[in-house]
């Protein structure tokens, strides 16, 4: 099996030739591997085949390297192994936070925004901070391949939230890695495209991407400055907070609650800032969605997530005017309770992504329903058990001074949710 690595060495590399052979390298792999995927790991290379590059072909599918040549590996004569730091020049593992690219080669998410559709296709490089990084999603397309999915949100000092979308295991696995509101990245090579779905502008990362994770540049020590300022005196309003919910990780969150015990958990929460996330069996018991007096579909700001006013079609938080931008993209937005055998929890908001896979439609489907058809999905759940993921949190402006979001909502297997409500399961 031959395998490409993206490497970043001392100037021994520049040295390289396709005449050489019998080479041991020692380097750091920052690209994608198909070898069990190590990212920034540090590396002994042996034997490895000096090939000229494809420009043609090496400039659509590769990472952009300086060398006009690549290391070329196969199974039968080349070996490579992870090497320990002791037998790595402390100068080379410093390479590991320096971007592939020109440290001010790079495109600002208002950029991006502003010239909109004119990056179409385009690949360029980008420094963001991480806002949140969202739980990997795994589907069978129509020719019974397995793939992956894993959107990560981005944000400077000119965008409060911007998606970049990853869909290869590395880049997946490295984006794991990511601290929210602590890292930065400079992701080189991106793809930009316009998000029909969300109807605004988004990076994927492709086979050319190298991404590096808090690069020490004068540029990313300005940003890293900008988001430590910001990170407890621009606190996110709760209702982006609850639009944005998708991004948690649900693996993580294994306390299953009952509705007495999830007040009880709150009440002894006063006082702290940090919410609570928790897993509740239970009935969804209100669910407006076939009324013409309630509105659960709503205009929001695909620049910063937040609703719209569709008189004005102005954006008053980041004063964009909408209907100009086009950045306008319809969302469910409503206020569901969820009871069980202890009691109620009134007003739960579920919106976004969250509420179509809750509700197994999008948007645009919803609308398009009949009057019986939306009481016939609302039946659906009220006489239903359902396993329901939430966040808590205090808040003065809230119903009973609980603030909760629903970040999951799924039927529940009969024999979990007795095992549960049995008390053998996590509380």
């Amino acid at each position: 099996m031959e395998n490409f690595f993206a490497l970043k060495n001392f100037t021994a590399l520049s040295d390289l030739h396709p005449n050489m052979a019998n080479l041991k390298i020692i380097g750091i792999v920052i690209g994608k591997t198909d070898v069990k995927g190590f990212p920034d790991r540090k590396m002994i290379i042996e034997n490895p085949l000096i090939q000229r590059k494809e420009l043609e072909r090496e400039e659509k599918f590769s990472p952009e390297t300086p060398s006009d040549c690549k290391l070329l590996l196969s199974g039968d004569h080349s070996t490579v192994k992870v090497c320990s730091s002791y037998e790595v020049d402390t100068k080379l593992l410093s390479l590991i936070h320096l971007p592939v690219k020109e440290s001010r080669d790079y495109y600002s998410l208002g950029d991006i925004i502003a010239n909109g559709h004119s990056l179409e296709g385009r690949i360029i490089n980008v420094l963001a901070a991480v806002k949140s990084v969202g739980e990997p999603k795994y589907f069978t397309t129509s020719d019974r391949r397995k793939g992956q999915r894993c959107e990560v949100k981005l944000y400077d000092e000119t965008e409060s939230t911007f998606a970049m979308i990853c869909w290869d295991n590395e880049s997946i696995l490295l984006a794991q890695s990511w601290v929210p509101r602590e890292t930065v990245i400079f992701a080189s090579d991106v793809r930009i495209n316009f998000d029909k779905f969300r109807n605004c502008m988004a990076a994927t990362v492709i086979s050319k991407t190298i991404i590096t994770t808090n690069p020490e540049t004068p540029e990313a020590n300005i940003l890293l400055n900008f988001i430590r300022e910001n990170k407890e005196t621009n606190p996110q309003d709760d209702a982006i907070d609850s639009y944005l919910e998708e991004s948690i990780n649900l693996n993580t969150i294994v306390d299953v609650y009952t509705v007495k015990q999830l007040k009880v958990k709150a009440l002894k929460n006063e006082g702290k800032h940090d919410p609570f996330y928790g897993i509740l069996y239970a009935y969804i018991s209100t669910l407006n969605i076939d009324g013409e007096t309630t509105k659960v579909v709503r205009n929001r700001c695909s620049s910063c997530g937040y609703i719209v006013n569709e008189a004005s079609s102005i954006c008053t938080t980041c004063n964009k005017d909408s209907s100009k931008f086009k950045s306008v993209f319809l969302s469910f937005d409503m206020l569901i309770d969820l009871t069980d055998h202890t009691g109620t929890l009134h007003s739960c908001s579920l919106t976004g992504s969250v509420a179509e896979e809750t509700l197994g439609c999008t948007v645009n489907e919803f609308l398009a329903m009949t009057d019986e058809q939306k009481t016939a999905l609302k039946w659906q759940f009220l006489l239903e058990r359902s396993k329901i993921y939430l966040k808590v949190f205090l808040s003065d402006r809230a119903r009973g001074r609980l603030r909760i979001s629903v970040i999951s909502c799924k039927l529940a297997d009969p024999v979990e949710a007795s095992r549960n409500l049995s008390g053998q399961g996590n509380i």
